[in-house]
């Protein structure tokens, strides 16, 4: 296994505009699973063929350990790829595929199926082995082509949204199979992803991902406890972060007619850059509900818009209409329904659910 290092690394395209992945420094550490999170078009695939060898560096070095693999063909690198549409060869049974680079590697028969067997039990494929690809589902197949990945014993595995063809369960199935196979073997592993609950759940990192600049590195608890600005706020965690554009007064900010305090660090910070408004971020589990009965407590009124009821959680679509500048605002409940469209609800906010953005620059302020 290896670790991996990408040295400011930038990669342009013919058509020219700005670069796909831009100046990128990143280091993975040896046995890790680093997932790169972001949306589509931002740069992670790019990245991942970059690593591979099936895209040019314009600029920057790629290493694998100590070894510099920048300008190295594919073959010489010593990586493995699961691509998203499995490209399993139709007229080879799963066993034969899975044990199909070892074939191409000359290894001896014997060797190579204690290989594949190994691989298969991990997988949870071995009844699957003498079945063609045409008999297996989407998430047999997405196990098979895994597996034909990890029986190389490469030093890194790369996977490129492999579950995005795959239906919600077996997402779930699969990405938990992917995932302690991983922490099994410890093949050092980058895997791509738009979906930020499937790089919360699978990543012992994630590097968000913008435009092709790097946003944010940290455990997935850390990106979400901590984004380092507006867009990675607004983009881990589901439903995303309620986000504020709110003019400071010298103690705070009103949120619809709640005051909320702010420390003196950041109203300073906002004065410097000149910023008339700051960006106050909640996310939908900061609330906590009042009782219709509860006037003491500070609070702030809203209507219902919509209910959406996942069974173990209820999200509530909000608006305040007298203080349409708010927007749209989720509040996230424990539990069944208890509300309806068009109800009024009262939400009081946790003060340790508060982050505060520069409106500037999106950067987060150093906050509590």
């Amino acid at each position: 296994m290896a670790s991996v290092t990408f040295d400011k690394v930038t990669r342009r395209f013919a058509s020219g505009g700005r670069p796909a992945v831009d100046s990128l420094d990143l280091e993975i550490e040896d046995g890790e699973f680093m997932v790169l999170l972001g949306p589509s078009g931002c740069g992670k695939s790019t990245c991942l063929r970059l690593l591979a060898g099936l895209e040019d560096v314009d600029a920057g070095s790629i290493h694998i350990g100590v070894r510099d693999v920048t300008h190295l063909p594919p073959r010489e690198r010593d990586v493995a790829m699961v691509f998203q549409n499995y490209s399993l060869y139709p007229h080879l049974s799963a066993a034969d595929n899975m044990g199909f680079p070892l074939r191409i590697a000359g290894m001896p028969r014997q060797h190579a199926r204690g290989r594949v067997r190994f691989a298969a039990s991990l997988l949870d494929v071995e009844r699957y082995l003498r079945r063609g690809p045409r008999t297996l589902s989407g998430g047999e197949r997405q196990r098979v082509a895994t597996g034909r990945t990890l029986v190389r014993d490469p030093r890194v595995c790369l996977m490129d949204e492999p579950l995005s063809n795959l239906d919600a369960r077996l997402r779930v199935e699969t990405r938990g199979r992917i995932v302690r196979t991983q922490h099994h073997l410890g093949i050092t592993t980058v895997y791509v992803t738009h979906d930020q609950t499937e790089a919360m759940a699978m990543g012992d990192r994630l590097a968000v991902l913008r435009d092709g600049v790097l946003q944010q590195v940290g455990r997935p608890r850390e990106v979400f406890a901590r984004p380092a600005n507006t867009f990675v706020a607004g983009f881990v965690g589901s439903p995303a972060m309620n986000l504020f554009r709110l003019r400071p007064s010298p103690d705070g900010v009103s949120l619809g007619g709640l005051d909320v305090p702010l420390p003196r660090s950041v109203l300073r910070a906002a004065a410097a850059e000149g910023a008339d408004e700051v960006v106050l971020g909640v996310r939908p589990e900061g609330f906590d509900v009042l009782a219709p009965q509860d006037r003491t407590t500070p609070g702030l009124d809203l209507v219902v818009d919509a209910v959406e009821d996942t069974g173990a959680v209820v999200h509530l679509h909000t608006s305040a209409p007298w203080a349409p500048r708010l927007g749209d605002l989720v509040v996230r409940l424990p539990g069944r329904a208890t509300h309806s469209r068009g109800e009024p609800v009262r939400v009081a906010l946790r003060t340790d659910a508060v982050h505060c953005f520069s409106a500037v620059t999106g950067t987060r302020y150093v906050y509590p």
